[in-house]
């Protein structure tokens, strides 16, 4: 299946009340675990969208949270984001569990789509054997044609419902091959991290310019990994959302452990990553910690003091203070002052990304390469004569050299090599890559 861009594609939402097997359908359709799946109820809260593909007819598939109506003030936004689904979807893949049966929640649902007049697939779920046929068939009460049989656990009916699907979409005319100018694995990557309930889903959906992920104040909202890209003066710029992190210690149940390692995922595949910390708790264990994590994945990071309109002189000072203690090791990288919630400070963070952008694309002649790397050599030989003979800069999006060593280098000498071309070369955080190749 096809992970490239989503814009300009048919979209297809798949929508249900919750723990019907939707997400399971999405992960089906797009053929890996990309939504994460648990047999309970409101695990999925955000909109999730990725490019799949059929029979060579690629659209955008979005998987929403279950339908809660008289819930909570959680459930509503959810059920809003299902409804902004519903909305923005040329079709939709209504998922009822054949084992229950019709539902209020489903009536309601059901009434919706109607009023909306979308192209609706009736998705019978979890007919995992010719049993449960008949059952299915008590559906068409629902008012939305007639249902498709499927088992999104087990593949069974799948493909005739993704022919089913084609047979609704638009018409898409046979496009000229082009050359795409950005490739989507090389469009630059932000991740938005931080601690539980620290305004990451706020900042998101300010940076995108729409309410994308679910914003509430009970820590762990964001379940999965959600991502835009958005247009910037500098180009296109991917921006992802992550839940919260807590210690491993906190983490009492699947869905979170599976949380925590998308967001891991996200830091390791990301450009930059903007560390917001609330200001008005200050800098925790916890936060110096994540720091910790994205400076051993090599990834330059922006911190983020997320409502800093709340403090006055003195705690301003303060965590200017814990900044400089518990986050030493960050180096030169940029703290801004932001409230997410108001928008104040948040124009200053484009440009800050601006000059990581640059220095992401900079390419050093090898010869200013070989002079920097010969002065740190002098003025710190490597241990049992190792010596780098020649070096060069393979790549870049991040910069990558290549180092000819008369034999292998340990690691806290290149780490010394690694400090001494982006101090001289003005990287800044930007991340650098070496790779040492041994010649006689």
């Amino acid at each position: 299946m096809s992970t490239g861009s989503t814009r300009d594609l048919p979209t297809v939402a798949v929508v249900g009340r919750p723990n019907v097997g939707k997400s399971t359908l999405f992960n089906r359709i797009v053929g890996r675990r990309e939504a994460i799946v648990e047999e309970k109820p409101g695990v999925t809260r955000d909109r999730k969208e990725v490019a799949a593909e059929w029979q060579g007819y690629d659209f955008t598939l979005v998987d929403t949270g279950g339908w809660m109506p008289g819930g909570t003030e959680l459930d509503s936004k959810v059920s809003k984001q299902s409804e902004k689904a519903i909305l923005d979807a040329d079709a939709v893949l209504f998922v009822v569990d054949v084992t229950v049966g019709i539902t209020e929640e489903d009536s309601r649902i059901a009434q919706i789509l109607r009023k909306q007049g979308r192209p609706v697939l009736l998705i019978a779920n979890k007919v995992d054997d010719t049993n449960r046929d008949a059952a299915a068939w008590e559906l068409l009460r629902l008012g939305v044609g007639e249902p498709v049989l499927v088992s999104a656990l087990h593949g069974r009916g799948t493909g005739d419902m993704l022919d089913a699907l084609l047979a609704v979409l638009p018409e898409r005319e046979p496009e000229p091959e082009v050359v795409v100018e950005v490739a989507e694995d090389k469009i630059f990557s932000v991740a938005i991290v931080g601690r539980p309930n620290v305004g990451k889903s706020t900042l998101f959906n300010r940076l995108i310019g729409e309410d994308r992920s679910v914003v509430h104040d009970m820590p762990g909202t964001t379940r999965d990994a959600v991502d835009t890209i958005v247009e910037t003066p500098d180009g296109p710029v991917r921006f992802v959302d992550t839940a919260g992190m807590r210690r491993r210690a906190k983490i009492d149940e699947g869905t979170e452990y599976y949380s925590l390692v998308r967001a891991l995922q996200a830091i390791d595949r990301a450009d930059v990553a903007l560390l917001v910390i609330d200001a008005t708790v200050g800098v925790t264990a916890q936060d110096q910690r994540l720091a910790e994590r994205i400076d051993a994945a090599g990834c330059p990071v922006v911190v983020l003091l997320n409502k800093w309109e709340l403090l006055d002189a003195e705690e301003h000072s303060e965590i200017a203070y814990q900044i400089s203690q518990k986050l030493h090791f960050i180096g030169e990288s940029p703290v801004l002052k932001i409230s997410a919630l108001t928008g104040k400070g948040v124009h200053r963070l484009l440009p800050a990304l601006s000059g990581t952008i640059d220095d992401y694309h900079r390419r050093v002649p090898t010869r200013k390469v070989n002079q920097v790397l010969r002065a740190a050599q002098s003025a710190q030989p490597a241990p049992h004569g190792g010596r780098v003979l020649y070096a060069t800069q393979g790549a870049v999006d991040p910069p990558t050299f290549t180092l000819f060593a008369n034999k292998e280098l340990p690691a806290s000498y290149l780490r010394y090599l690694e400090r001494s071309l982006r101090e001289e070369c003005g990287f800044g955080a930007t991340p650098i890559k070496l790779r040492v190749r041994k010649r006689d």
